[in-house]
């Protein structure tokens, strides 16, 4: 991060959308999560979030090729029936398990606005990760918070969703998906 990022940090950040090749970058694991700016970078993206009506945010979305997403379920605009959760940064996110029951969702991204895809993800999911201090965490997600995280953890590998769509015919605009909400 540059000192302009630093300096910044209570300010929104842009996110980057599909097109931009830096959302097909492979992120780089984190090494010193104590690092000042990471912790600033860490509470622009919660900012973010809150101001954009998401539910998670990776990194990669705001042009830093890092590992690290958050996770924040919440009932909001977007994602109405959303359970409520206290937003979870993640450094290094690893997937060590799932079950083999996968189920198929809508999801929308922050990065391709107006588009929502059905996304088959597996229906729960074991994870490892550092909390925002480093430690080291290992959590059971399951249902609509397993999807943000596996959503997330996508971007983390130069992927969004409409690349784990089944066929194009899974994809749809916002506009028609809030019909479906009514």
């Amino acid at each position: 991060m540059t000192q302009a990022d630093e300096s910044s940090s209570s300010s929104q950040l842009e996110i980057l959308q599909l097109g931009n090749p830096k959302l097909r970058d492979q992120a780089r694991a984190i090494a010193s999560p104590e690092n000042p700016a990471l912790q600033a970078l860490i509470d622009r993206l919660l900012a973010t979030l809150k101001t954009s009506n998401g539910v998670g945010i990776a990194a990669p979305q705001v042009g830093q090729p890092i590992c690290l997403v958050i996770v924040a379920s919440h009932p909001n605009p977007r994602y109405p029936d959303a359970p409520e959760m206290e937003p979870l940064p993640m450094l290094n996110p690893r997937l060590l398990s799932h079950s083999d029951e996968m189920v198929k969702g809508w999801e929308g991204c922050l990065s391709v606005p107006g588009i929502r895809g059905l996304v088959p993800r597996y229906r729960a999911i074991e994870v490892e990760y550092g909390d925002r201090h480093g430690h080291l965490r290992r959590q059971i997600f399951t249902d609509f918070v397993a999807r943000i995280v596996q959503h997330e953890t996508d971007h983390l590998n130069g992927l969004v969703f409409v690349d784990r769509v089944e066929t194009t015919r899974d994809l749809i605009t916002e506009q028609e998906y809030q019909k479906l909400l009514a």
